[in-house]
Protein backbone atom coordinates (compact mmCIF):
# COMPACT_ATOMS: atom_id res chain seq x y z
CA UNK A 1 0.00 0.00 0.00
CA UNK A 2 1.35 3.78 -1.05
CA UNK A 3 1.39 6.42 1.41
CA UNK A 4 -1.30 8.19 -0.15
CA UNK A 5 -3.55 5.01 0.56
CA UNK A 6 -2.14 4.77 3.79
CA UNK A 7 -2.84 8.59 4.85
CA UNK A 8 -6.05 8.61 3.43
CA UNK A 9 -7.19 5.39 5.33
CA UNK A 10 -5.40 6.84 8.77
CA UNK A 11 -8.16 10.18 8.28
CA UNK A 12 -10.63 7.86 7.92
CA UNK A 13 -9.73 6.15 10.72
CA UNK A 14 -9.27 8.99 12.67
CA UNK A 15 -13.04 10.31 11.20
CA UNK A 16 -14.38 7.33 12.47
CA UNK A 17 -13.52 7.25 16.01
CA UNK A 18 -14.56 11.13 15.93
CA UNK A 19 -17.64 9.70 15.17
CA UNK A 20 -18.02 7.28 17.24
CA UNK A 21 -17.21 9.49 20.04
CA UNK A 22 -19.61 12.12 19.15
CA UNK A 23 -22.53 9.33 19.43
CA UNK A 24 -21.81 8.60 22.43
CA UNK A 25 -22.89 11.23 24.40
CA UNK A 26 -26.73 10.13 23.72
CA UNK A 27 -25.81 6.37 24.86
CA UNK A 28 -24.41 7.70 27.80
CA UNK A 29 -27.40 9.44 28.93
CA UNK A 30 -29.60 6.96 28.15
CA UNK A 31 -27.36 4.24 30.40
CA UNK A 32 -27.05 6.49 33.15
CA UNK A 33 -31.13 6.48 33.68
CA UNK A 34 -30.78 2.78 34.24
CA UNK A 35 -26.94 2.09 35.36
CA UNK A 36 -25.14 4.45 38.03
CA UNK A 37 -21.80 6.12 36.70
CA UNK A 38 -19.48 4.51 38.63
CA UNK A 39 -21.12 0.48 37.37
CA UNK A 40 -21.58 2.15 33.97
CA UNK A 41 -17.40 3.00 34.21
CA UNK A 42 -16.43 0.03 36.07
CA UNK A 43 -17.83 -2.44 33.12
CA UNK A 44 -16.36 0.09 30.59
CA UNK A 45 -13.20 0.28 31.15
CA UNK A 46 -12.67 -3.33 32.36
CA UNK A 47 -14.23 -4.88 29.67
CA UNK A 48 -12.07 -2.89 27.27
CA UNK A 49 -8.88 -3.04 28.80
CA UNK A 50 -9.68 -6.72 28.91
CA UNK A 51 -10.66 -6.93 25.05
CA UNK A 52 -7.46 -4.68 24.39
CA UNK A 53 -5.31 -6.93 26.62
CA UNK A 54 -6.32 -9.93 24.42
CA UNK A 55 -5.81 -8.21 20.92
CA UNK A 56 -2.45 -7.15 21.78
CA UNK A 57 -1.55 -9.74 24.25
CA UNK A 58 2.53 -9.51 23.02
CA UNK A 59 2.71 -6.04 24.55
CA UNK A 60 2.31 -7.91 27.76
CA UNK A 61 5.85 -9.22 27.89
CA UNK A 62 6.76 -5.14 28.14
CA UNK A 63 5.00 -5.47 31.40
CA UNK A 64 7.17 -3.85 34.30
CA UNK A 65 6.81 -1.96 37.89
CA UNK A 66 7.33 1.58 35.39
CA UNK A 67 4.43 0.28 33.39
CA UNK A 68 2.19 -0.32 36.33
CA UNK A 69 3.19 2.93 38.48
CA UNK A 70 2.79 5.11 35.14
CA UNK A 71 -0.59 3.34 33.80
CA UNK A 72 -1.95 3.22 37.12
CA UNK A 73 -1.15 7.23 37.77
CA UNK A 74 -2.43 8.14 33.98
CA UNK A 75 -5.50 5.44 35.11
CA UNK A 76 -6.48 7.88 38.24
CA UNK A 77 -6.74 10.98 36.44
CA UNK A 78 -9.20 9.48 33.35
CA UNK A 79 -11.47 7.71 36.26
CA UNK A 80 -12.04 11.52 37.68
CA UNK A 81 -12.19 12.46 33.75
CA UNK A 82 -14.92 10.30 32.95
CA UNK A 83 -16.85 10.41 36.54
CA UNK A 84 -17.38 14.18 36.39
CA UNK A 85 -18.26 13.97 32.18
CA UNK A 86 -20.38 10.99 33.42
CA UNK A 87 -22.22 12.81 36.63
CA UNK A 88 -22.38 15.94 34.69
CA UNK A 89 -24.13 14.23 31.53
CA UNK A 90 -27.09 13.26 34.02
CA UNK A 91 -27.71 17.25 34.14
CA UNK A 92 -26.85 18.62 31.21
CA UNK A 93 -28.08 17.48 27.36
CA UNK A 94 -25.35 15.60 25.63
CA UNK A 95 -24.39 18.50 22.96
CA UNK A 96 -23.57 20.86 26.03
CA UNK A 97 -21.81 18.18 27.85
CA UNK A 98 -19.58 17.27 24.42
CA UNK A 99 -18.41 21.09 23.92
CA UNK A 100 -17.85 22.15 27.30
CA UNK A 101 -15.62 18.45 27.83
CA UNK A 102 -13.73 19.83 24.61
CA UNK A 103 -12.20 23.22 26.18
CA UNK A 104 -9.84 20.86 27.82
CA UNK A 105 -7.98 21.16 24.71
CA UNK A 106 -7.96 24.91 25.35
CA UNK A 107 -6.90 24.49 29.10
CA UNK A 108 -3.93 22.48 28.46
CA UNK A 109 -1.37 24.92 27.27
CA UNK A 110 -2.05 26.69 30.77
CA UNK A 111 -1.79 24.17 32.75
CA UNK A 112 1.04 22.87 31.58
CA UNK A 113 2.96 26.17 31.61
CA UNK A 114 4.56 25.27 35.63
CA UNK A 115 5.82 21.80 34.43
CA UNK A 116 7.36 22.64 30.59
CA UNK A 117 8.10 26.30 31.51
CA UNK A 118 6.59 27.05 27.93
CA UNK A 119 4.50 30.23 28.06
CA UNK A 120 1.12 30.00 26.38
CA UNK A 121 1.30 31.50 23.02
CA UNK A 122 -1.01 34.40 21.17
CA UNK A 123 -2.88 31.52 19.74
CA UNK A 124 -3.45 30.16 22.94
CA UNK A 125 -4.12 33.58 24.94
CA UNK A 126 -7.07 34.29 21.96
CA UNK A 127 -8.60 30.54 22.47
CA UNK A 128 -8.80 30.59 25.96
CA UNK A 129 -10.64 34.44 25.10
CA UNK A 130 -12.88 32.49 22.60
CA UNK A 131 -13.73 29.78 25.04
CA UNK A 132 -14.95 31.84 28.35
CA UNK A 133 -16.89 34.30 26.11
CA UNK A 134 -18.52 30.39 24.62
CA UNK A 135 -18.99 28.61 27.85
CA UNK A 136 -20.80 31.56 29.30
CA UNK A 137 -22.79 31.35 26.25
CA UNK A 138 -23.53 27.73 26.76
CA UNK A 139 -23.83 27.15 30.33
CA UNK A 140 -24.51 30.59 32.01
CA UNK A 141 -28.44 31.17 32.29
CA UNK A 142 -30.31 34.65 32.30
CA UNK A 143 -29.73 35.09 35.97
CA UNK A 144 -25.92 34.04 35.53
CA UNK A 145 -25.97 30.89 37.21
CA UNK A 146 -24.26 27.66 36.17
CA UNK A 147 -26.03 24.21 36.11
CA UNK A 148 -24.22 21.45 38.07
CA UNK A 149 -24.23 19.23 35.46
CA UNK A 150 -22.52 21.89 33.33
CA UNK A 151 -20.15 22.79 36.22
CA UNK A 152 -19.21 19.14 36.63
CA UNK A 153 -18.42 18.65 32.67
CA UNK A 154 -16.06 21.36 33.23
CA UNK A 155 -14.35 19.82 35.93
CA UNK A 156 -14.07 16.48 34.09
CA UNK A 157 -12.11 18.86 31.38
CA UNK A 158 -9.63 19.90 34.07
CA UNK A 159 -9.20 16.54 34.85
CA UNK A 160 -8.55 15.46 30.76
CA UNK A 161 -6.10 18.14 30.39
CA UNK A 162 -4.22 16.97 33.88
CA UNK A 163 -4.16 13.40 31.69
CA UNK A 164 -3.40 14.94 28.83
CA UNK A 165 -0.15 16.56 30.31
CA UNK A 166 0.38 13.40 32.39
CA UNK A 167 0.29 10.80 29.58
CA UNK A 168 3.10 13.65 27.52
CA UNK A 169 5.35 13.03 30.25
CA UNK A 170 4.99 8.83 31.40
CA UNK A 171 4.36 7.96 27.85
CA UNK A 172 8.41 8.36 26.27
CA UNK A 173 9.95 5.19 25.62
CA UNK A 174 6.82 3.36 26.54
CA UNK A 175 4.53 0.76 24.21
CA UNK A 176 1.75 3.29 23.92
CA UNK A 177 -0.99 0.27 23.59
CA UNK A 178 0.34 -1.43 26.82
CA UNK A 179 0.14 1.97 28.75
CA UNK A 180 -3.49 2.15 27.51
CA UNK A 181 -4.47 -1.40 28.74
CA UNK A 182 -3.22 -0.60 32.16
CA UNK A 183 -4.57 2.87 32.91
CA UNK A 184 -8.17 1.54 31.74
CA UNK A 185 -7.68 -1.53 34.44
CA UNK A 186 -7.12 1.22 36.71
CA UNK A 187 -9.42 3.38 35.55
CA UNK A 188 -11.63 0.29 36.07
CA UNK A 189 -10.40 -0.54 39.83
CA UNK A 190 -11.19 2.71 40.66
CA UNK A 191 -14.45 3.04 39.41
CA UNK A 192 -15.09 -0.25 40.79
CA UNK A 193 -13.91 1.19 44.47
CA UNK A 194 -15.90 4.13 43.92
CA UNK A 195 -19.08 1.82 43.35
CA UNK A 196 -18.25 0.02 47.09
CA UNK A 197 -17.73 3.35 48.64
CA UNK A 198 -20.91 5.03 47.38
CA UNK A 199 -23.05 1.32 48.10
CA UNK A 200 -23.74 1.26 44.29
CA UNK A 201 -23.35 -2.64 44.89
CA UNK A 202 -26.48 -2.70 46.78
CA UNK A 203 -28.78 -1.11 44.30
CA UNK A 204 -27.65 -3.13 41.57
CA UNK A 205 -30.44 -5.61 42.30
CA UNK A 206 -32.83 -3.13 41.51
CA UNK A 207 -31.80 -2.51 37.51
CA UNK A 208 -34.28 -3.26 35.38
CA UNK A 209 -31.57 -5.22 32.65
CA UNK A 210 -33.06 -5.03 29.02
CA UNK A 211 -31.67 -5.35 25.48
CA UNK A 212 -30.94 -1.70 24.96
CA UNK A 213 -29.10 -1.26 28.26
CA UNK A 214 -27.19 -3.96 27.00
CA UNK A 215 -26.41 -2.91 23.92
CA UNK A 216 -25.68 0.87 24.84
CA UNK A 217 -23.10 -0.56 27.43
CA UNK A 218 -21.27 -3.19 24.67
CA UNK A 219 -21.32 -0.27 22.48
CA UNK A 220 -19.52 2.45 24.83
CA UNK A 221 -17.20 -0.26 25.96
CA UNK A 222 -15.88 -1.85 22.48
CA UNK A 223 -17.10 0.93 20.46
CA UNK A 224 -16.02 3.68 22.16
CA UNK A 225 -13.32 2.93 24.21
CA UNK A 226 -11.41 -0.30 22.65
CA UNK A 227 -12.29 -0.05 18.71
CA UNK A 228 -12.33 4.01 18.97
CA UNK A 229 -8.81 4.13 20.88
CA UNK A 230 -6.96 1.68 18.25
CA UNK A 231 -8.40 3.97 15.38
CA UNK A 232 -7.10 7.14 16.87
CA UNK A 233 -3.53 5.34 17.77
CA UNK A 234 -3.39 4.15 13.67
CA UNK A 235 -4.82 7.23 12.38
CA UNK A 236 -2.19 9.56 14.26
CA UNK A 237 0.66 7.44 13.41
CA UNK A 238 0.13 8.23 9.40
CA UNK A 239 -1.36 11.93 9.81
CA UNK A 240 0.43 15.30 10.91
CA UNK A 241 -0.63 16.80 14.04
CA UNK A 242 -2.20 19.50 12.59
CA UNK A 243 -4.80 17.80 10.61
CA UNK A 244 -5.09 15.20 12.73
CA UNK A 245 -6.34 17.32 15.82
CA UNK A 246 -9.17 19.50 13.46
CA UNK A 247 -10.36 16.09 12.98
CA UNK A 248 -10.58 14.93 16.34
CA UNK A 249 -12.28 18.14 17.16
CA UNK A 250 -15.07 17.31 15.60
CA UNK A 251 -16.18 14.96 17.86
CA UNK A 252 -18.15 17.85 19.84
CA UNK A 253 -19.47 19.04 16.70
CA UNK A 254 -20.73 15.21 15.92
CA UNK A 255 -22.13 15.11 19.65
CA UNK A 256 -24.16 18.17 19.16
CA UNK A 257 -25.49 16.61 15.81
CA UNK A 258 -26.85 13.54 17.13
CA UNK A 259 -28.17 14.97 19.53
CA UNK A 260 -30.24 17.93 17.68
CA UNK A 261 -31.00 15.06 15.15
CA UNK A 262 -32.66 12.55 17.51
CA UNK A 263 -34.20 15.72 19.04
CA UNK A 264 -32.41 15.30 22.32
CA UNK A 265 -32.27 19.34 22.58
CA UNK A 266 -33.10 22.38 20.68
CA UNK A 267 -30.88 25.17 19.66
CA UNK A 268 -31.06 28.47 20.69
CA UNK A 269 -29.11 31.08 18.62
CA UNK A 270 -27.11 32.10 21.66
CA UNK A 271 -25.68 28.21 22.07
CA UNK A 272 -25.21 28.15 18.97
CA UNK A 273 -22.87 30.84 18.95
CA UNK A 274 -21.29 29.60 22.15
CA UNK A 275 -20.66 26.34 20.40
CA UNK A 276 -19.14 27.88 17.52
CA UNK A 277 -17.06 29.87 19.43
CA UNK A 278 -15.74 26.99 22.03
CA UNK A 279 -15.00 24.88 18.22
CA UNK A 280 -13.06 27.70 17.06
CA UNK A 281 -11.02 28.35 20.19
CA UNK A 282 -10.12 24.07 20.15
CA UNK A 283 -8.86 24.82 16.34
CA UNK A 284 -6.94 27.68 16.93
CA UNK A 285 -5.55 25.86 20.30
CA UNK A 286 -4.87 22.65 18.36
CA UNK A 287 -3.27 24.15 15.24
CA UNK A 288 -2.32 27.74 15.77
CA UNK A 289 -3.93 28.33 11.98
CA UNK A 290 -1.21 26.32 10.36
CA UNK A 291 -3.68 24.60 7.40
CA UNK A 292 -4.21 28.48 6.59
CA UNK A 293 -0.34 29.33 6.40
CA UNK A 294 0.03 26.11 4.39
CA UNK A 295 -2.57 27.15 1.99
CA UNK A 296 -0.78 30.78 1.74
CA UNK A 297 2.54 29.24 0.64
CA UNK A 298 1.12 27.38 -2.01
Amino acid sequence: MNNKKISLFAKLALFAATLIWGSSFIIVKDVTDSLPTNTLLTIRFLSASLILAVIFRGSLKKLDRGYLVRGGILGVLLFFAYMFQTFGITDTTPGKNAFLTAVYCVMVPFMAWGLTKKRPDRYNIAAALLCIVGIGLVSLTNDFTIRMGDLLTLIGGVFYALHIIAVSKFSDGRDPLLLTIIQFASSGVCAAAAMLVLGDFGRLGGIDITAALVLGVAYLAVGCTAVALTFQNFGQKYTDPSTASIILSLESVFGVAFSVALGREGMTPRIFVGFALIFVAVIVSETKLAFLRKKKLR
